[in-house]
């Protein structure tokens, strides 16, 4: 999952969600260095990768974009689990989604001092872009893709991604609709039991 989901998996709990979008910024030992609350968003966060990763439609939707993109598939569907996220009325309306993406943005500035020197960096943008509630539109999908190809090691092409996304874009609806309410599930279960 991407941010969204990752803040939105945080239940509403400020140290959880500082430790929950970090979390791809720390590595192995380095999750010693956080405070016991930021800490158990760090392990949320890696579990819900875990979760998400096994799930057998979310193996089923990186066969979409893995021809071309191998082992950066799993990056494009997070963000594309985010687009549906985002457009999920059971979740979200539009005044709700950007609401919490102001919530999250304003609750993140109080954790500053705890973000890894890449993320804090850029925080910034995340707000004044509004990469949360961006998710919900095409062309905020567009950019993120073409994110993932600017922080990979090798890629160079977002429009292919973005091109399948469009082609296959109500298989990968229901891939996140056979998904989502099974890790929302398992998300709350780990947090209760962290």
């Amino acid at each position: 999952m991407n941010y969204l989901a990752h803040a939105y998996l945080s239940f509403n709990q400020p140290a959880i969600l500082a430790g929950n979008l970090i979390s791809d910024f720390v590595k192995g030992k380095q999750l010693n260095l956080y405070p016991e609350d930021v800490r158990k968003g760090i392990i949320l966060h890696r579990a819900i990768d875990s979760f998400t990763d096994e799930h057998a439609a979310t193996r089923e939707a990186k066969n979409i974009f893995k021809p071309h993109y191998r082992l950066y598939s799993a990056a494009f569907i997070d963000v594309t689990y985010d687009h549906f996220l985002a457009n999920d009325w059971q979740q979200f309306t539009d005044d709700s989604l950007s609401a919490f993406s102001q919530e999250v943005y304003n609750s993140l500035d109080k954790y500053l001092d705890v973000f890894p020197e890449p993320f804090r960096q850029m925080f910034p943008y995340m707000k004044q872009q509004n990469w949360l509630y961006n998710y919900r539109n095409r062309s905020g999908i567009e950019r993120s893709f073409a994110g993932v190809v600017h922080r990979s090691a090798y890629l160079t092409d977002s429009q292919t991604a973005f091109k399948l996304f469009e082609e296959n874009y109500n298989k990968l609806q229901q891939y996140y609709v056979d998904f989502f309410p099974a890790l929302h599930k398992y998300a709350f279960n780990t947090l209760q039991n962290l």
